[in-house]
């Protein structure tokens, strides 16, 4: 049998609410419920923001709780190799591309899809790029999701679950 492992993730730029407390118990309580892992992942990668007494507060809301994460609380800013490994190997094996659209072209293929009243997403015009990247324009990574077929998992809460492949966007990592 699998092991249920659930996570909480807040981002310290500002005190957790009760609604991320609420979110939190409820993932406590499943990893209880199933004699899972509770994992706690700090996503500290917004430099600019993130605040120090923010992270504390956080961790004494979890002890004022009563709720324990098990294993050492994860940073997100500390495992930037890591992902970099990971993120190298998916280009590497055609998993994954870089996609040079900027937040403009971004922004008036939304405003397209709105007017003709489409479901927003993107058009995957970077997926297959061989040519030179456009100058100025950061790329994001993008997964090769699935263009064809069923795409089905068993979630842990809901049970079976299948969607058509073209429903899938090549979202950013």
């Amino acid at each position: 049998m699998i092991m249920t492992v659930t996570r909480f993730a807040p981002s310290p730029t500002g005190y957790l609410h009760i609604g991320g407390l609420r979110t939190a118990l409820f993932s406590w309580l499943t990893a209880q419920h199933n004699k899972g892992e509770f994992l706690l992942r700090i996503e500290d990668t917004d430099m600019a923001r993130n605040s120090e007494e923010a992270k504390d507060a956080i961790l004494k809301a979890f002890e004022w709780v009563g709720m324990s994460h098990d294993g050492e609380v994860v940073y997100q800013s500390k495992r930037f190799d890591l992902y970099k490994k990971y993120i190298d190997q998916l280009l590497e094996e055609g998993k994954a591309y870089k996609c040079y659209m900027s937040r403009e072209e971004l922004d008036a293929l939304r405003e397209e899809q709105m007017a003709k009243k489409e479901r927003t997403r993107y058009d995957g015009r970077y997926r297959d790029f061989t040519g030179t990247p456009p100058e100025g324009v950061e790329p994001v990574i993008r997964i090769k999701a699935p263009q064809e077929g069923r795409i089905s998992f068993k979630d842990g809460v809901k049970g079976e679950f299948s969607v058509d492949a073209t429903e899938v966007d090549d979202f950013v990592i």
